[in-house]
C-alpha cells in the first residue's frame, strides 16, 4: 500500500495494519541540509520560491520513510497577501508590519486578489504532486481565522495574545469584519491548494484554546465551520487544536474529517469518545525526540498499541517538531511506526 492511500484510508477510518506517519513541521531546523539552505536563503525567500519550497519539503522524505509530506510554507502568508506584511525579530519571534488596532486597520486588508498573490504556494504544491506521484500523500495547510487574527491584532508573537482578546471583546463589529475577510481569503486559498494537488489540508487552530469558553463559538469555531462547509466534499480537512481536551464535542461540530490533538490528551480515550465517524491524529510528545531512540521506540509502540482497537488513526506528534530534535530519534520513530503491525 502506498503512503498516499494509507493516509486517505486512515482519514476515512478504514482498517489498516499500521497507522500512517507524518510529522508536524517536518521541514525544520533540526536537519543539517535545511540549515545549509538557510545560509543561502532567508525563511521567507524559501517560502515564496516554489522550487525552494519543494526542495525543503522533500528533504524529510529523503531521510525518513514517512507516508506524507506537508508543503513548506507559513500560516502568515495569508495576512501578508492581504497587505499586512511580516518578518522576524533578531532574537526570534514574529513581527507584523503593523498591528490591527481599529476598524480602519481592518479596512486596510484586501480580500480581492489575495488568493492570486498566494499562487506561489499552489505552484509549490503542483511541483510536489508531480514529484510524489501516487506514492506519498501531500498536505496543504493554513492557520484558522482566529489564529491569524491573534498575530494580526497583537502585531506578532505574544504571550497569550491579550490585544486580540480585548479587540474581539471591545470591538465586535470590527473583529467580525476582520474574521470575514480572513475566512473569505482562506476559502479561496484552500481551494487552490486542493486544485493544485493536495490530498488533505490541515487547519491550525493553535490559539483557539485562548478563547473564553463562552466566546469560543463566536470568536473561533464558527469561522472554522464556514471553511468546512464551503470545502465539504472537495478535500479532507484536519483540524489541529491545542489544549482543547474540554472542547472535543465542539471541535467535532466543526465538521472536519479528522481531529489532530496535542499530547496533553489521552488519544485512545478521545477516539473512544468520538466514535467511528471521525479520525484522529497525534499525539506523541515532541520532547521525546530530544531524548534517545529507545525511549522513542517504547513510547511509539505504546501509543500504537493503545490505538490498535480503533480505525482512523494518523500517527503524528502532539505539536510541531522542535529545532533540537535528534535525527536518530526521528529515525527510530519512523522505523518503529513503519515496521509496526497491529497483528503483532
Amino acid at each position: 500500500m502506498t503512503g498516499r492511500q494509507r493516509i486517505l484510508d486512515a482519514l476515512a477510518c478504514k482498517p489498516l495494519d499500521r497507522p500512517p506517519l507524518w510529522i508536524m513541521r517536518q521541514a525544520g531546523r533540526y536537519l543539517p541540509e535545511y540549515r545549509a539552505l538557510k545560509e543561502k536563503y532567508s525563511f521567507l525567500e524559501m517560502v515564496r520560491e516554489p522550487t525552494l519550497a519543494k526542495e525543503v519539503t522533500l528533504q524529510q522524505l529523503a531521510r525518513f520513510p514517512l507516508d506524507a509530506a506537508i508543503v513548506f510554507s507559513d500560516i502568515l502568508v495569508v495576512p501578508e497577501a492581504m497587505g499586512q506584511g511580516y518578518g522576524f525579530h533578531d532574537k526570534g519571534g514574529i513581527r507584523m508590519d503593523f498591528a490591527i488596532e481599529t476598524a480602519d486597520d481592518v479596512d486596510r486588508l484586501e480580500v480581492e486578489g489575495a488568493a492570486d498573490r498566494l499562487d506561489y504556494v499552489a505552484k509549490a504544491i503542483a511541483l510536489l504532486r508531480e514529484s510524489l506521484g501516487n506514492e506519498k500523500a501531500l498536505l496543504g495547510f493554513c492557520g484558522s481565522p482566529w489564529t491569524l487574527a491573534c498575530y494580526a491584532i497583537d502585531g506578532g508573537s505574544s504571550a497569550g495574545f491579550p490585544r486580540a482578546l480585548a479587540f474581539a471583546k471591545d470591538q465586535p463589529h470590527a473583529f467580525n469584519q476582520l474574521m470575514e475577510k480572513f475566512t473569505a481569503v482562506l476559502i479561496q486559498y484552500l481551494r487552490r491548494q486542493a486544485d493544485a494537488g493536495a490530498d488533505a489540508i490541515q487547519i491550525f487552530d493553535t490559539w483557539g484554546s485562548l478563547c473564553p469558553d463562552d466566546e469560543s463559538e463566536a470568536w473561533s469555531l464558527r469561522w472554522i465551520r464556514e471553511l468546512t462547509s464551503s470545502l465539504r466534499g472537495e478535500i479532507p480537512l484536519i483540524l489541529y487544536s491545542k489544549d482543547s481536551a474540554n472542547k472535543l464535542p465542539e471541535l467535532v461540530s466543526c465538521g472536519t474529517t479528522c481531529l489532530a490533538l496535542d499530547h496533553s490528551i489521552d488519544l485512545a480515550e478521545a477516539k473512544q469518545s468520538l466514535g467511528s465517524e471521525i479520525s484522529v491524529q497525534g499525539n506523541l510528545d515532541p520532547e521525546l525526540l530530544e531524548s534517545n531512540p529507545d525511549s522513542v521506540r517504547s513510547a511509539a509502540k505504546d501509543l500504537m498499541s493503545r490505538m490498535s482497537p480503533y480505525d482512523g488513526h494518523i500517527f503524528n506528534l502532539g505539536h510541531g517538531i522542535r529545532p533540537t530534535a535528534k535525527i536518530d530519534c526521528v529515525e527510530a520513530l519512523a522505523k518503529t511506526v513503519i515496521g509496526y503491525s497491529s497483528g503483532n
